[in-house]
């Protein structure tokens, strides 16, 4: 893949000096300059994947655009284990929580910069008239999430398909975002994915309330510039067993990172 504005190194932290957009300062502490960049980047991109031209490196460039669109509004980012993206050959299943918008948002310039990728996400994203476009052409594994046997099968189903192909798979076993972080609402579906497909676990831990969800529209929500970003990636991982060792695993590698980073 061609590079661009994407990360090659193990870390990356944001320069504490990094300077801001004008447009962000001159809208006096509020988060209107930054959801008006955020709205014109996607319909910018709908454009692009309804001419059938959003191929996985279009996808990662603009996401990173959004990601830079962040730092240009005060977002001071901290990764590290960027090198276990790719540890293993084969591909993978990341499983991570989920807070909010961003982390969907800029995922893809981090993993689909580095290697095929896609998501498990709503089928109400694949059909919505601003998302859609986008989502129906990176081909993701979509769930109703009203019927979970039915969204279980499904999901096994594409996932080993995806993962027998070489993309690696995103999984988010939250029910919904969430800032504070439930293991009882942790489920099980990457865990028992990865033992289906005998692939790798890639876990990930992220702390995004920099960008908060919102209360009309959940996707423009306000930023908070005094929170840091946090994304770590942990080492790659094979099932065991049953799984219930490495689930719980997971659900410690990202309760551990939560406590050391709100402290």
């Amino acid at each position: 893949m061609p590079t661009d504005n994407f990360i090659h190194t193990d870390s990356y932290y944001t320069d504490k000096n990094h300077p801001r957009d004008f447009g962000d300062k001159a809208a006096l502490g509020t988060s209107a300059f930054f959801n008006a960049k955020f709205l014109t980047q996607l319909m910018m991109n709908r454009k692009v994947a309804l001419a059938g031209k959003f191929d996985r490196y279009k996808w990662a460039t603009e996401s990173m655009n959004i990601f830079q669109l962040i730092e240009n509004c005060g977002g001071k980012f901290h990764i590290e284990g960027l090198n276990n993206i790719n540890k293993t050959d084969d591909p993978v299943v990341f499983i991570s929580n989920h807070m909010g918008t961003m982390e969907t948002m800029i995922f893809p310039g981090i993993l689909a910069s580095r290697r095929p990728v896609t998501f498990v996400v709503k089928e109400s994203l694949v059909s919505h008239w601003l998302f859609g476009p986008v989502m129906r052409v990176r081909n993701p594994i979509t769930v109703a999430r009203h019927d979970p046997v039915a969204d279980f099968k499904k999901v096994m189903t594409d996932g080993v398909e995806h993962l027998e192909n070489g993309k690696s798979v995103v999984v988010f076993p939250q029910s919904k975002r969430v800032v504070d972080f439930d293991p009882g609402q942790f489920n099980k579906l990457g865990i028992k994915l990865a033992k289906k497909a005998k692939a790798h676990v890639v876990p990930i831990a992220i702390k995004t309330d920099f960008w908060k969800n919102g209360t009309v529209v959940k996707d423009l929500g306000g930023i908070n510039r005094k929170l840091p970003i946090y994304i770590q990636f942990g080492e790659p991982f094979k099932i065991e067993g049953a799984g219930k060792t490495e689930h719980e695993q997971v659900i410690d590698f990202i309760s551990d990172h939560l406590k050391k980073w709100n402290n």
